[in-house]
């Protein structure tokens, strides 16, 4: 049986590895959550002992769901004499999208009527709503026009274990502090000796669930007391009873050889008591010295070696402040500097102000804020002698040279026009062919990191001299410019699947900011295909914003929304952005916040482009669209940008206001604009030469751009 098992974003990969452990069958990471296999007692067992896990669903009904009707009776035919006792409590939680039901509470509502009436007109009696502990608690998600229906088999958000009860002013839910000591191996820190410290404890998150770890305590152990999460009547409470029998054994030996290795501190008395408190709530107030301490005066704890774990203010309630990070680092740097660290901060900016240097950085969710985890395996990393420099190979020197040779001749159009990312090389030597483009990061300790993409060779050359000459190019790039390999993102330029651009290469969650115009962007060298700002479009988006202000502006395929966030600062009216991907419209609202745009005049829609534009009603003034060359994803129509572009541009057409401007780009080289069909809405004039930058003045074929304006 296929189960869902709900997560915070950025925790899916570590949520499918715990599940495998816990005996899924199968556990395959989707957006916020894991698909995972296998009978009911492998469900209970998420609900008890996963650590990562939001909620455990239970499907019931998978159906099609074209509107409200189709919902209540779709809910309404199934026997739910086999579920709820008609004197039972129900509650039902609804996570919609789409057109076919906009309002998640609207949808419960349906869904309880649904229930409530079936059972009414068998027995006479209705089911009453408990939507704190209800006997059962249902789960709907409608997307596309498919909703599935499923029991909330653990009653509700697993990441209340019980024990927490005193919360500080910014709680940490316990499943991300989970999360985060397993980023930092602390189990097996734990048995080697080592200890947890908290310098920032609030009330005590981290250090009660490192704890509970250490233990072997279950997660839902103290959940629910001696009651199963769910009264639903298809519960397996045999197996729930023998799950909870075999999680107290092995909580109660845990305690017994728990040891004192956990250290918190904070300057705040009252939250030192809130952590007090929650210890002994939790079982483990034995092995935790919490004390009120200034971070300044921060001391070795004892223990020569373990692990930092921390989650310092950074959200509006607490008012981050760098110079509190700074400190932070600097504590650390001098009281722990041979221990291994932790360290969720608010955003990229505020890690750097740790000076801390991380062996990985991963993007996470707390709640509703988008925060950045450092993992260090060592506080202060050890001094390493200095390789002397390879000398370069005859063809390594060749490329350094036409760098070098290249970033002269840029400097002062880079200097004048303060260009922060750029394309240094484009194959200008045939026999090493790839692009590198650099990327500077905002900031007064900004790093420049490099993202090399190797064009594939022709198959007449052989594999190994194709190896030879991208580490030649490689060496040359590392001389030029000077960075630590761990700056230099290098892939092989080919098309993903479907010709999506969207293809995921890594998990390094390694994302900065870079400063394009008047806008900040963040973008990703390593995870995925593209870094999240195609650098040829930059005198578009440049274009945008100049000409945005006051304009109601529509971005088609928006990808990260980058040309969105230019209008905004531009100071477009009001701006829509449409594309298909829920990971990129995800980044695209990122990117919005951090240059502080936000409200209803900032739509972001998740919906086939295409099909979106037809069924549109809006008036724009200025419309920017850059489709993919082509696309088959499962989830919408099959689109190829040469079949389909007049479909597409007389729909974008239809919606331009008096006056309006549709800027269209695309990337395929062989693309042929049908002028004549065109011709018959709008009035078309290409303006690709004025579109390109002189870092693409190499290839000023990389895209090709056309102005419309409607007849």
């Amino acid at each position: 049986m296929k189960f869902f098992a709900a997560c915070a974003r950025g925790l899916e990969y570590q949520l499918a590895d715990e599940l495998a452990a816990l005996g899924a069958a199968s556990a395959t990471a989707a957006i916020a959550g894991v698909n995972a296999e296998g009978d009911q007692g492998m469900a209970l067992r998420a609900v008890m002992h996963s650590r990562l896990a939001s909620r455990v669903l239970w499907p019931l009904a998978e159906f099609d769901c074209p509107d409200e009707r189709s919902l209540y009776q779709a809910v309404h035919v199934l026997d739910w004499s086999r579920h709820l006792d008609p004197d039972g409590s129900l509650a039902v939680d609804a996570h919609v999208s789409g057109p076919q039901l906009t309002h998640g509470r609207y949808a419960a509502q349906k869904v309880k009527d649904a229930v409530v009436d079936r059972l009414r007109a068998e027995h006479g009696r209705r089911p009453s709503v408990d939507t704190e502990s209800p006997d059962l608690r249902l789960d709907l998600v409608l997307r596309k026009g498919r909703a599935v229906l499923s029991v909330d088999l653990g009653g509700g958000a697993l990441h209340r274990r019980g024990w927490r009860l005193e919360r500080g002013e910014a709680p940490l839910k316990e499943t991300l502090a989970a999360a985060m000591l397993m980023r930092g191996d602390w189990l097996r820190r734990y048995g080697d000796g080592g200890a947890l410290l908290d310098p920032m404890c609030g009330s005590g998150t981290l250090l009660i669930e490192g704890a509970l770890m250490a233990a072997d305590v279950a997660p839902g152990l103290q959940r629910h007391g001696d009651r199963p999460p769910s009264r639903w009547l298809g519960f397996d409470t045999a197996a729930w009873a023998k799950i909870r029998a075999e999680a107290a054994r092995r909580a109660e030996a845990g305690r017994a050889a728990l040891r004192q290795a956990f250290f918190g501190f904070d300057a705040d008395a009252g939250a030192v008591a809130a952590a007090r408190a929650n210890a002994a709530r939790a079982g483990v107030a034995e092995a935790i010295r919490f004390d009120r301490a200034d971070i300044r005066l921060l001391a070795p704890p004892g223990p020569s070696a373990g692990l930092v774990a921390s989650n310092p203010p950074y959200d509006v309630r607490l008012a981050a402040d760098p110079a509190l990070y700074r400190l932070l680092g600097e504590s650390l740097r001098r009281a722990v500097p041979d221990w291994a660290a932790v360290l969720l901060c608010g955003d990229e900016e505020l890690a750097r102000a740790t000076g801390l240097r991380a062996r990985r950085t991963y993007a996470l969710r707390n709640g509703t804020l988008d925060c950045t985890l450092l993992v260090l395996d060592r506080i202060l990393p050890p001094e390493r002698e200095p390789r002397p420099p390879r000398p370069l190979s005859e063809g390594a020197l060749m490329v350094a040279n036409r760098l070098r040779k290249n970033l002269r001749h840029s400097r002062r159009w880079r200097q004048r026009e303060a260009v922060a990312c750029f394309r240094a090389y484009d194959a200008d030597l045939p026999e090493y062919a790839a692009a590198v483009d650099v990327y500077v990061e905002e900031g007064s300790q900004a790093r420049t990191f490099l993202h090399v993409q190797e064009y594939a060779a022709p198959a007449s050359v052989p594999e190994a001299d194709a190896r030879r000459r991208l580490g030649e190019l490689l060496d040359a790039v590392r001389d030029v410019f000077a960075v630590p390999p761990a700056q230099v993102a290098v892939k092989r330029r080919q098309r993903g699947k479907g010709g999506s651009r969207y293809g995921r290469l890594d998990r390094r969650g390694e994302f900065f900011v870079v400063r394009e115009g008047g806008a900040r962007l963040w973008v990703n060298l390593f995870d995925y295909l593209d870094t999240g700002l195609f650098l040829d479009h930059r005198p578009l988006r440049l274009r945008i914003a100049a000409e945005a202000k006051d304009k109601r502006f529509l971005n088609l395929f928006c990808y990260t929304g980058a040309a969105t966030v230019q209008a905004a600062v531009g100071g477009a009216a009001y701006t829509t952005s449409v594309d298909l991907s829920a990971t990129y419209l995800d980044w695209a609202g990122r990117n919005l916040a951090l240059n502080g745009i936000a409200g209803p005049k900032h739509r972001l829609v998740q919906a086939d482009a295409l099909a979106w534009l037809e069924a549109d009603r809006g008036q724009y003034d200025l419309v920017f669209c850059d489709p993919p060359t082509f696309s088959n994803s499962a989830r919408a129509e099959d689109f190829d940008t040469q079949r389909d572009h007049v479909r597409l541009l007389r729909a974008a057409a239809a919606r331009l206001a008096p006056d309006g401007l549709l800027l269209f780009s695309n990337n395929y080289r062989r693309f042929h604009l049908d002028e004549d069909a065109v011709s018959g809405f709008a009035e078309v004039r290409e303006i690709s030469p004025d579109t390109i930058g002189p870092d693409f003045a190499r290839n000023p074929r990389i895209h090709r751009c056309w102005e419309l304006r409607r007849r």
